[in-house]
């Protein structure tokens, strides 16, 4: 990256990351040559520490907004910290009128140096291992992936396992429909425990292979960002050869997986895309910047992928981003994006930063996206290990487009929309929002996504409660959670 920094905070950005997604907000940035510690399930909150007390924490926090804040003009004038029992709270506070103006929702918050380091160098984290969407209004839930090398898949739960109900024995076992009616969506995500490896549960399921009770455990795993099972594969749509690729999330990690994609569609003249966002929080800037790479084969490196733009105060750290040579590029000439809400800041930078180029020859499928044109940076108070992440700069694409907090649905060009079949296997030619994808790169044709949002008209073979599903998101996701919406 070109940026030069102004001072030694800005080094903690020199790896920017943009993400967010879900109902919950999101998460951007990862420092530049940390190490990889043992990933942690919650934020320590320190009050012995000396210069950690909660007084401190807050008045540094406070300092650290008013100084790179995006919306500087947004913050109050003064606000006494000691009604707020958490740094949380207060920094809740500082960026109400922000968040009231959907320009920061929740994307500023606290977390842990050492779990954020881990998620975000190999996708450390604990729990089951799957991904949840519920329908409150039916009162269910139900897995929309489980992820490699975890407790959930060994136990046979994946993509489409409905969960029926929820215990810590086979005697207190509580129906979803029962937690739902009297706790809403957050009583599952209290239902399924806190997230430290160790942490089990008994689930009543039922799939293809019946209903059945499953007791399974949180475990430490790293999450696999491109799926060995269908994470990137060659689909063949009436003899026309197109290259499916599904992100699960931009972390450092994703690099060798996304090479390896894309030199196979390389290999095999793959100038047609179906990228799959659909659940993608965001992540890290440096990995949505060699996605957008590896797309641009037919890209001049004078071309901008994107700029990316501080406060007035903090204008020496913008910076202008071209497209870089890649060998394993493809020169697309036709990508079909599909999103979800759960589809956000990284993600969308990816898909903005194409409409110039591609213009109706890049659609969004499925629903539309969460809606973060803006990114965080990371500072770092070590001796509390606090990390504060705050919105700091905002991404444009090369037309200077960049406006789009609520969501991509009415920036894209061109829009097919598709429902979340969990039914089908991700990557599978029959699954809705794949099938409306192919069928955008085949030229057959679709129903808008704005207009299927205002007359609630879906694909005639589409099951209308998949429209209603939302990605399970607690009050106070941890960094996997913010970047991986759905994750538990």
């Amino acid at each position: 990256m070109k940026r030069r920094p102004s001072t030694a905070l800005v080094a903690l950005a020199a790896l920017l990351s943009a993400c967010g997604g879900g109902s919950g907000g999101g998460t951007v940035g990862s420092t530049a040559g940390t190490s990889t510690p043992t990933p942690t399930s919650s934020t320590p909150t320190p009050t012995t520490t000396a210069g950690c007390s909660l007084r401190e924490r807050q008045d540094w926090a406070a300092a650290q907004l008013r100084e790179w804040y995006l919306f500087p003009e947004l913050l109050p004038a003064s606000l006494d910290p000691t009604p707020y029992t958490s740094v949380d709270t207060y920094i809740d506070a500082l960026t109400a009128t922000a968040r009231a103006q959907r320009k920061d929702r929740y994307f500023t918050y606290l977390t842990s140096i050492a779990a954020e380091n881990a998620y975000y160098a190999s996708g450390q984290t604990a729990g089951f291992g799957f991904r949840l969407t519920t329908n409150t209004a039916q009162r269910r839930v139900f897995v929309a992936e489980s992820f490699e090398g975890t407790s959930a898949l060994a136990a046979g739960i994946d993509r489409g396992t409905e969960i029926l109900a929820i215990g810590t024995s086979e005697s207190s076992l509580r129906t979803v429909s029962d937690i739902i009616a009297a706790e809403g969506s957050n009583g599952v995500t209290n239902a399924l425990g806190p997230n430290t490896a160790g942490t089990a549960r008994v689930l009543r399921v039922t799939d293809a292979a019946g209903t059945r009770n499953v007791t399974i455990a949180k475990t430490d795993y790293e999450l696999t960002p491109v799926s060995s099972r269908y994470g990137a594969k060659i689909l063949d749509d009436g003899g026309k050869k197109v290259g499916y690729v599904n992100l699960r999330t931009f972390i450092s990690t994703a690099d060798p997986g996304l090479r390896a994609a894309f030199a196979q569609f390389r290999a095999a003249g793959v100038t047609e895309v179906v990228v799959d966002l659909r659940y993608n929080g965001g992540g890290l800037v440096s990995i949505a910047q060699l996605f957008g790479d590896l797309l641009g084969a037919g890209r001049s490196t004078s071309d901008v992928f994107s700029y990316t733009t501080f406060n007035a105060a903090k204008s020496a750290n913008n910076e202008t981003r071209n497209f870089m040579t890649q060998p394993q590029a493809i020169a697309a000439t036709k990508i079909a994006f599909i999103g979800t809400g759960g589809t956000a800041s990284a993600s969308e930078l990816v898909m903005n930063a194409y409409i110039p180029y591609l213009h109706a020859n890049a659609a969004l499928i499925g629903t539309n996206t969460y809606g973060k044109p803006v990114g965080q940076i990371a500072i770092d108070r070590a001796s509390c290990d606090d990390r504060l992440r705050v919105i700091a700069f905002a991404t444009q694409n090369a037309a200077r487009q960049g406006n789009y907090f609520d969501g991509l649905a009415t920036v894209m060009e061109k829009t097919c929309a598709a429902g979340d079949d969990v039914t089908y296997p991700l990557g599978d030619a029959r699954e809705s929002s794949v099938k409306a994808a192919l069928d955008f790169l085949a030229g057959r044709s679709c129903t808008s996504i704005a207009t299927a949002s205002a007359t609630s008209a879906l694909r005639a073979d589409e099951p209308a409660l998949l429209e209603r599903r939302e990605l399970l998101t607690p009050e106070r996701p941890n960094t996997a959670q913010r970047e991986v919406p759905g994750l538990f």
